[in-house]
């Protein structure tokens, strides 16, 4: 069976972030799985335009392809006043056929929160955008834990779940796509 392709997209592009560390960890998480190909797709790597262009950019259809071409995706994500960064909302609305009929986890940080007011509020995006949001969540308090997340039982525990339930929606839908294309 051809492995499914999870695009791990970091979602914070600030300066100083520590989105790229948890994602990291995540990533080593999921490279236990032989039946998962995980590609990273870090926001900071696209010069995204300030404004949306009449025209895509190289950078615009670069990130479209890496969603397009993914079967699943898992966004790493921060709380920043009870949301989700700017940056990934203007990535996300880049693609739209892309992300349809396609299952999204989420790994969300915060500071004396896990980041679940960010992911309550991506769900809704994905939702508009057909995509299927996975129940289960790996969130994680920085101040709990550090600015790396420290791998402790639980959240080895979480990131399964996440895993399997990312694998399970994920071989569904591919099936479903490849038997029937999805109709919005």
């Amino acid at each position: 069976m051809t492995p499914l392709r999870i695009a791990v997209i970091v979602g914070s592009t600030r300066e100083g972030r520590v989105g790229d560390r948890v994602a990291d960890w995540f990533v080593e998480q999921a490279a236990r799985h032989d039946d998962l190909a995980v590609t990273v797709v870090d926001l900071t790597e696209y010069d995204f335009p300030a404004s949306y262009p009449a025209e895509p950019t190289a950078s615009i259809r670069a990130f479209v392809h890496e969603v397009g071409r993914a079967d699943a995706f898992v966004v790493v994500t921060p709380e920043y006043n009870h949301s989700f960064p700017a940056p990934l909302k203007q990535a996300i609305d880049y693609a739209y056929d892309e992300w349809q009929a396609k299952p999204v986890g989420f790994v969300s940080y915060g500071c004396r929160s896990t980041g679940g007011h960010a992911v309550d509020q991506l769900r809704t995006v994905f939702t508009a955008l057909h995509a299927m949001t996975v129940r289960d969540v790996v969130g994680i308090d920085l101040l709990a834990s550090g600015p790396t997340p420290q791998c402790t039982d639980e959240l080895r525990r979480d990131a399964g779940v996440l895993l399997d339930q990312v694998r399970w929606w994920g071989l569904a839908l591919r099936a479903g796509r490849a038997a029937r294309p999805y109709v919005s």
